[in-house]
């Protein structure tokens, strides 16, 4: 699978790609983003930045995407996270930043080059929500914020690195925290371990969603899930697009602890119907298990949605 449509939705307001010159509707979250012609012209998304600040209304704005920055992995994210810090002060109401919102037709997920994401976070104090597509090059120098309820990585390989990064965040409001783990083909190298600091309940009191999706080592991570004092607070776990095996499903049903849930998010897996059966019968969890796979005998059939 690859991400081929453009979100629609943000922060609960409609995208809407912003032509400069045009008017802006400050109850949506304008798409800003660098064509091929415009960049081949010699243009940046840093001059679309400028237009859309210069456009009445874009002080009343709450949302805003982010699509290509450019379309040969050329340059990374740091010039456009440095525009939109340096932008903050005219973004005064701003509460959601999708950075790198690219489908695989302008980039494939894994050639996305990110940077540290930090200065948006120190830019903003206000933030609610950030999500992040692709995993080159991204990190945080510190991640810590008082505010942000809900934070997205979306990777095709999620270098460990970052995991460790969030493990170790201090965001005490976060209700909503996604990682795709991806393939350790294109970086993916995170293992269970680092996600302990999480797993074992130390960190983000107000958190109910936990994604740890579109991983190659699923099993694993259920296992991890399955025992996890964070269960105890948690009302959705998402372990979907991932490589999950009996195995993994077995380890979920012995831990019990999932049956507190209220949603159990599965979809895309390797499990064999009679497991997928007992992971349908807990009650009053809803357990999504569509989507099944096969070549669960031989790992090498196996793979997460999104890696490429």
């Amino acid at each position: 699978m690859t991400i081929r449509e453009h979100v629609t939705e943000f922060f609960g307001r409609p995208v809407v790609p912003f032509q400069p010159g045009e008017p802006i509707d400050p109850g949506s979250a304008p798409r800003i983003s660098l064509d091929y012609d415009a960049q081949q012209e010699g243009k940046r998304i840093a001059d679309v930045l400028d237009a859309l600040l210069d456009t009445p209304g874009s002080v009343h704005l709450e949302a805003l995407v982010v699509g290509p920055w450019d379309f040969d992995s050329s340059s990374n994210a740091a010039p456009v996270v440095a525009a939109l810090a340096r932008a903050a002060p005219r973004l005064p109401k701003l509460a959601a930043i999708f950075l790198g919102e690219i489908t695989f037709d302008e980039q494939e997920i894994s050639w996305i080059q990110q940077s540290d994401v930090a200065p948006l976070l120190t830019a903003f104090p206000d933030l609610r929500e950030l999500r992040v597509r692709g995993g080159g090059g991204l990190q945080f120098s510190s991640l810590a914020h008082a505010n942000l309820t809900r934070l997205v990585i979306e990777a095709g390989g999620l270098p460990k690195e970052v995991v460790q990064s969030v493990a170790s965040a201090d965001l005490p409001e976060l209700d909503h925290l996604e990682l795709w783990l991806g393939a350790e083909g294109y970086g993916g190298n995170a293992t269970a371990l680092d996600l302990a600091p999480v797993l074992d309940g130390s960190r983000f009191p107000k958190l109910r969603y936990l994604g740890l999706r579109d991983s190659e080592i699923t099993d694993s991570i259920a296992a991890a899930v399955a025992t996890s004092k964070l269960l105890e607070r948690l009302r959705v776990v998402d372990l979907s697009l991932g490589t999950l095996t009996d195995e993994g499903g077995r380890a979920l049903l012995a831990g019990g602890a999932v049956a507190r849930l209220a949603q159990l998010d599965l979809h895309h897996h390797y499990l064999s119907t009679e497991v997928q059966s007992e992971l349908a019968a807990l009650r009053p969890v809803v357990v999504d298990v569509h989507d099944a796979k096969h070549g669960t005998e031989n790992d090498e059939h196996r793979y997460c949605a999104v890696s490429e």
